[in-house]
């Protein structure tokens, strides 16, 4: 990595040189213009005899030159220092939690939630050099976090998820697959993995098809089933009662591994019961391991010389010499 502009985007600045060309040649008409509306050689002459023209451009192009070099200071010019430390092998891996009520049913001890934020952590922990990224849905998906080496950081957010965090509820995976895509570099069209972690209960009819097209784009979606088959009942945190439907009955969650298992054998992932979270780490570090890994900088974690002063100091040096310079020659003794 050599020098770079950290804002990049102020490039379109260096357009205000084209400005400046035009205003210093209008000047410099207007003064002609000046000069024949006199009219009188002899009279032109005594009054702009001590006139350089040289001069007069030189100070054009100071001005100009500290314009450019006052836009190069606002762009930020910097460069990697050290790099000893810093360099990390490892993936990209987005995990897409489902926190929908349906996750505190409690065919899984303490609730189905819990343990999947159980797993996560254990999975982070056998990951150590690798990116991770949080997306929580449920009715909609959220970027809880972006992709970052910082575990420590991933675990407080995994902690605190919760369905509350989502307001609209349900089980949209397509949404979740969506915005998972969204959290990695789109110039990069490979190493990028996710895992969806769901209960799977509401059917996503479009949620097979984007894991098609992502999976075309190089993305690899493995599944985490949690929950039984059989169901359990859903407590309600605020009245400590089971959930109901609107006929009164209790409502049984079941876990829908079919449209699970299809999502990952279409996108070369793998689908993985949750039963015992030390398996089912291994199972998903093996499919893990089979991505190529890549080398990357941990920007956050890098030192950088940055010039940013000397770009300063050298715009107002220029604007302070251009004060100090006449626009007329020396008078000849």
């Amino acid at each position: 990595m050599g020098y770079q502009f950290l804002e990049i985007k102020f490039i379109w600045l260096l357009g205000g040189v084209i400005v400046f060309a035009v205003l210093f040649f209008l000047l410099w008409k207007w003064k002609r213009k000046v000069i024949q509306r006199i009219g009188d050689a002899h009279l032109v002459k005594a009054l702009t005899g001590n006139f350089s023209s040289k001069l007069f451009s030189l100070k054009s192009g100071m001005l100009s030159l500290a314009f450019v070099v006052g836009v190069l200071a606002v762009m930020d010019l910097r460069k990697p220092g050290s790099t000893e430390g810093i360099e990390r092998k490892g993936i990209d891996v987005v995990i897409a939690l489902d926190v929908s009520k349906s996750m505190l049913a409690t065919d899984l001890a303490p609730n189905r939630l819990e343990r999947a934020k159980q797993l996560i952590n254990k999975l982070m922990e056998e990951m150590p050099d690798d990116r991770i990224g949080l997306v929580v849905f449920a009715g909609k998906a959220y970027l809880q976090m972006p992709l970052t080496t910082d575990h420590a950081a991933a675990q407080l957010f995994v902690s605190s998820a919760a369905p509350g965090a989502v307001p609209q509820q349900g089980t949209v995976i397509s949404d979740a697959l969506k915005m998972s895509a969204n959290a990695f570099n789109p110039a990069e069209r490979r190493f990028k993995a996710v895992v969806l972690i769901s209960d799977g209960e509401d059917h996503d009819p479009a949620a097979i098809e984007t894991a098609k097209e992502l999976s075309a784009q190089g993305m690899m979606i493995n599944t985490v089933g949690i929950g039984s088959p059989e169901g359990a009942y859903i407590p309600d945190p605020e009245t400590g009662q089971n959930k109901r439907d609107e006929t009164g009955s209790q409502v049984i969650s079941k876990l829908n591994e079919e449209e699970l298992k299809q999502l990952a054998q279409n996108t070369n992932g793998v689908y993985v019961r949750l039963e015992d979270s030390d398996n089912a780490v291994k199972e998903l570090k093996a499919q893990l391991s089979q991505i190529e890994t890549k080398a990357f900088g941990d920007v956050s974690l890098m030192n950088f010389d940055v010039y940013y002063g000397w770009f300063a100091l050298a715009m107002f040096l220029l604007i302070v010499g251009e004060y100090f310079i006449p626009e007329t020659k020396k008078q000849k003794a």
